[in-house]
């Protein structure tokens, strides 16, 4: 009895998470960095219907360099965008964050 209730539980946390997966894809723009010594530039080209909102992340590899992140830019469908950051010397890290756009209708 307790077998069959567990699997009725996972099976019901399957499904959500692909429903949550499904949302996340309908926004999110596909988004690629390169790094050329200090400087590191994000290339984001949406595909979707929905607007994603993109920040990119930057974490220097010294302890003393500052880290960066760019301010929000606003990729609609079929739009492009590029973020550029960079760092005094190294860059350790970088990566870029997602958010949705409200519909504005």
């Amino acid at each position: 009895m307790a077998l069959s209730a567990g699997a009725v539980l996972l099976s019901g946390l399957a499904l959500g998470a692909h429903t949550h997966a499904a949302e996340k894809e309908a926004y999110v723009a596909s988004c690629r960095t390169s790094v050329e010594g200090s400087r590191v530039t994000a290339y984001c080209h949406n595909p979707n219907p929905g607007t994603d909102r993109v920040r990119l992340h930057v974490e220097c590899a010294r302890w003393w360099d500052i880290d960066s992140d760019s301010a929000p830019v606003e990729v609609g469908p079929t739009a492009y965008a590029e973020l550029t950051q960079r760092c005094w010397k190294e860059v350790g890290e970088a990566w870029i964050s997602h958010q949705p756009v409200p519909d504005r209708r």
